[in-house]
């Protein structure tokens, strides 16, 4: 009974050290893309007089039940990454030639110089902005 007890005493692994640590973070996972990449054309970003950017482009979508739209953007630090999908049609009304027009404004991206159209776990466009000055 003895060689019991001395088996369940203090172990040299202290768990305490393990549970003060952050457990890593899992990679998000990407969106899914409703779209092929020549259905996604037409990226532009502009700053405008306020200091946030524009960003333009344009989605072709097939079915007229839906309509392209755009997540709103993540920014992090000087980079920003807008995603478009799609979106229940709720205008009555299907898009010219089935492509949409989008457009978007970034709030508070005064210090953004990098914007990234990003459709699933593919780059759509790479947009450098000037910094405002």
């Amino acid at each position: 009974a003895a060689g019991v007890l001395t088996a369940c005493g203090q172990s040299t692994d202290n768990g305490s050290e393990r549970a003060n640590q952050p457990a890593a973070q899992p990679k998000k996972a990407a969106a899914y893309c409703f779209f092929k990449e020549d259905e996604l054309k037409g990226w532009t970003a502009k700053r405008g007089k306020d200091g946030n950017i524009g960003v333009k482009g344009k989605a072709h979508v097939k079915d007229p039940r839906y309509k392209a739209v755009l997540n709103p953007a993540t920014v992090s630090g000087t980079s920003a990454e807008l995603t478009p999908t799609i979106g229940q049609n709720d205008t009555g009304y299907g898009a010219v030639d089935d492509t949409w027009d989008l457009s978007a404004t970034i709030p508070n991206s005064a210090a953004v110089t990098t914007v990234t159209v990003t459709c699933g776990d593919k780059t759509i466009a790479n947009l450098n902005v000037p910094a405002k000055g």
